[in-house]
């Protein structure tokens, strides 16, 4: 498959030349394609001798000089003239690029007129901390940085919502500049992958996570090995996983490497969504095709979509959405319980033992489900189906009973389930987010009441054993972890994404080295 166009340029921000050298190596071996010297990060800085021992020595890739101050979000804090003379200075020696702020570009051009620089490339850049701005207000922009006689055009916003972020690309697609066009933040991360798919001139990617230039910034590592960046192409299907938090997920490193492995021409990024509806009416092209929802948007995702499934509309809660290809209608699914409810069926019969009798383990169980939540009713759901006896537990009553009046069981408050145990042998399942990263000290419910149950499940897949986990099986109960929840609804999304049979032993492969 013919690679994208779109270089990734790691920006070097060492104190010393030295740091800047080795920090360079590491770049080229790790596959950068350029690097942008931020020369307002060096401690001290001697321009002739620098800059000449940069471009003569330290230039096994492409350099991009960069000399940013600080009211353009740099550190240099010093005069005007010292700064723009050592960015002349640098295409004088032969620099590949030098990226100049919109702001004093007219006055840089204007003492190189006449001048013949014939190899450097002139990125003329504008920086917004606060905001991004309209498609209209982008477009005059845009214009405003070709008429100084800028190579290649360079914006950077900032993503209040990851609608914004839509802006940005319909420029980049439309260009007909060479055009750098990211928006910065976490909700602005998918700008810097999706820009080769939409023909964005470079991206950023740094050495180490954390080490960034500006805030969202992805590792080199994970655009060249998580997105596989270089495949991106026009056509390459969007999916990702809507939450809000969503960092942690899991998703896009399962999707994306079976994506890979099976040739298949997508890229599956996260997507932290604030507000679902605008999200989805923004993303309403055919490029974006699949989405994952989770904890906060399982509920409204299900007023979102065009169709439900008669499932997860029975749940109250969609997990999968599918743009159909025919007609570009969302349609909605519920793959969670599935996952759930059969690693606890496994869990119940033991794996050993054949899953051949058509009577669900579950049958006749007290089934006691934490959280009233989309995952909460999903498993009320599944297990009711299987012939369980439901109660629901939750920190707040109302909804612990509201919910138990659809299915039809039991409610609790949460705070009445460490005294509530009116039989042996009942299930507990946790579907809420308590013992998460980064809260991993946190439980549902206290150690001494977990004899009474026979299985314990916790939804909770980072960490992979929680609290809940560690103290049911200290007391001796069979526990089901979060991940065979996760792996069983991939498994089925994976197939409505892509029409293809899912890949377990490769999903499990990966899961087990994550």
């Amino acid at each position: 498959m013919a690679k994208n166009a779109t270089l990734i340029c790691v920006p070097i921000m060492g104190e010393t030349i030295e740091k800047m050298a080795v920090d360079i190596q590491k770049a080229k071996l790790n596959g950068a394609d350029l690097v942008e010297i931020r020369l307002d990060s060096l401690t001290t800085f001697n321009p002739h001798q620098d800059l000449k021992t940069f471009i003569q020595q330290h230039n096994s890739l492409p350099l991009l000089f960069t000399y940013r101050p600080n009211w353009e979000g740099g550190k240099y804090d010093g005069d005007e003239k010292p700064r723009l003379d050592a960015l002349r200075l640098a295409m004088e020696l032969g620099a590949d690029y030098i990226d100049i702020e919109l702001k004093v570009a007219h006055e840089f051009y204007d003492s190189i007129r006449g001048k013949t620089f014939n190899k450097t490339k002139v990125i003329v850049s504008s920086h917004n901390y606060q905001y991004t701005p309209s498609v209209e207000d982008l477009g005059d922009l845009v214009a405003r940085i070709q008429a100084t006689g800028a190579d290649i055009v360079k914006i950077a916003t900032t993503a209040v919502e990851i609608t914004d972020v839509a802006r940005m690309l319909q420029i980049m697609v439309h260009s007909q500049v060479p055009f750098i066009g990211l928006v910065m933040g976490d909700r602005g991360l998918i700008s810097r992958v999706l820009c080769a798919k939409f023909g964005g001139y470079l991206t950023f990617g740094t050495l180490e996570s954390g080490v960034v230039s500006a805030p969202g910034q992805p590792t080199l590592k994970d655009l060249l090995h998580l997105y596989n960046f270089k495949q991106l192409r026009p056509e390459t299907k969007v999916y990702g996983i809507i939450g809000k938090p969503v960092s942690h997920s899991k998703s896009p490193k399962l999707f994306n490497e079976a994506f890979k492995t099976v040739g298949f021409d997508g890229v599956f990024v996260f997507l932290l969504v604030d507000d679902l509806a605008n999200f989805l009416r923004t993303y309403s092209s055919t490029d974006f095709v699949g989405f994952s929802v989770t904890i906060p948007h399982k509920e409204s995702a299900l007023k979102c979509c065009d169709e439900v499934d008669p499932v997860a509309k029975s749940i109250g809660a969609v997990n999968c959405i599918v743009r159909r290809p025919t007609d570009g209608k969302l349609i909605g699914y519920n793959t969670d319980y599935v996952g759930a409810i059969s690693a606890i069926e496994d869990g119940l019969r033991g794996k050993h033992e054949s899953s051949g009798t058509a009577v669900s383990p579950l049958a006749g169980k007290l089934f006691v489900v934490i959280g009233a939540g989309g995952a909460g009713k999903a498993l009320a759901y599944g297990a009711k189906e299987k012939g369980a006896r439901i109660v629901i537990a939750n920190r707040t009553y109302d909804r612990a009973r509201e919910l138990a009046d659809i299915i039809g069981g039991d409610a609790l408050a949460l705070s009445d389930l460490d005294s509530y145990h009116p039989e042996d042998g009942m299930i507990l399942a946790n579907t809420t987010s308590i013992g998460m990263q980064p809260k991993v000290d946190e439980t549902p419910i206290s150690k001494h009441a977990l004899k009474f149950y026979s299985l314990v499940f916790d939804a909770v897949y980072t960490p992979k054993i929680t609290r809940l986990l560690k103290e049911a099986e200290e007391s001796g109960v069979t526990i089901v972890e979060g991940t065979e929840m996760f792996l069983g609804q991939a498994y089925e999304q994976y197939e409505k994404y892509t029409g293809l049979p899912a890949p377990k032993q490769l999903f499990r492969k990966i899961m087990e080295n994550y």
